[in-house]
């Protein structure tokens, strides 16, 4: 009776450790609206998979790609309430919370990519993630995530101002935007994303703007497009976030931990992103597109006017990201 009682203690023991072991474990819950293998997402899994083998699986990262929970918007209002972990999200309702980051939306504000990165991995990216990390965003800034440039997709060459000329493009319903391609002298037309690939074809639209994966995705060369005029007219970058308040019942530890795999999966995610516009780039030249360079110098003083009048707030932090060589 006695070893009973024994052997039932023993095994109750070993079940109440083995639950606590489990208990112990943490699985941070990320979310993209990319597919799992888009660049941000692809990046963000890879971080899982390397925090869980740092940590021998105590600390791991389930990605909840493909718009699963939510758009970016009701995934940013989730994150801030801690019910999402890390979240990949575009500088728009960043910038409807915390206004500084919006001069990334500026046309021209970024000479290329190049230029780009080494404004993030200086002062002025170091200075705005730590913004973003201290406002009342909710979110503690992991790193920045390429997105590429935004050129046109044309039906017909357009590598001069006057070849834009009354040209009717599809454009987001967002101000800067508009403002660009009317100072450009284009006749933009807002259109849901949806709606694009229709109007090309019947000619509601004789253009669009976007990067090369998206010009491959959608397909819109069998829609009459068959130029991509490299204006690069917008390069805006994203933000790869974790929540304040599951951030703060972190260790340092842990958090140092994951600031330093974040940071490899931003120079990951440079990797992937240039290697998956390639692809684009080579599926798109197959199709018979063309890739025009663009004399972007009447193009950046024609859209000066703009910069003036939404990057007034911004005129410092715009002239030391014009400053950065």
């Amino acid at each position: 009776m006695l070893r009973r009682k024994l052997a039932v203690s023993v095994l109750s023991f070993s079940l109440l450790m083995g639950s606590a072991a489990a208990m112990a474990k943490t699985v941070f819950i990320a979310s993209d609206v990319h597919p799992a293998d888009y660049p941000t997402t692809a990046a963000v899994i890879h971080m899982g998979e390397k925090l869980s083998a740092q940590t021998d699986g105590r600390l791991s990262i389930r990605m909840f790609p493909s718009g699963q929970m939510g758009d970016e918007s009701t995934t940013l209002e989730k994150t801030r309430a801690g019910a999402i972990d890390i979240l990949r999200v575009s500088m728009s309702p960043v910038g409807g919370i915390l206004p500084q980051v919006s001069v990334f939306n500026m046309p021209f504000v970024f000479r290329d990519m190049d230029h780009q990165h080494k404004v993030l991995d200086g002062d002025v990216g170091t200075k705005l993630a730590q913004e973003i990390s201290d406002s009342n965003l909710g979110l503690v800034f992991l790193g920045w995530m390429d997105a590429g440039s935004r050129s046109l997709i044309t039906k017909k060459p357009v590598t001069t101002l006057d070849d834009l000329k009354g040209v009717k493009i599809r454009l987001q319903n967002n101000p800067i935007g508009l403002d660009t391609f009317k100072a450009l002298g284009a006749n933009p037309i807002v259109l849901p994303v949806g709606d694009v690939f229709a109007s090309l074809q019947t000619g509601v639209i004789d253009a669009a703007e976007n990067n090369e994966p998206t010009f491959d995705t959608e397909n819109y060369v069998v829609a009459g497009t068959k130029y991509f005029d490299l204006t690069e007219h917008f390069m805006i970058p994203e933000v790869l976030a974790f929540s304040k308040r599951k951030w703060s019942k972190l260790s340092p530890e842990d958090q140092t931990l994951i600031m330093k795999l974040a940071k490899e999966a931003q120079a990951e995610e440079r990797v992937l992103w240039a290697d998956y516009v390639e692809k684009s780039k080579q599926r798109l030249q197959s199709q018979g597109v063309k890739f025009l360079p663009v004399d972007k110098k009447p193009f950046i003083e024609a859209t000066a006017p703009v910069r003036e009048k939404y990057g007034k707030q911004f005129s410092t932090l715009m002239q030391e990201i014009q400053n950065t060589k």
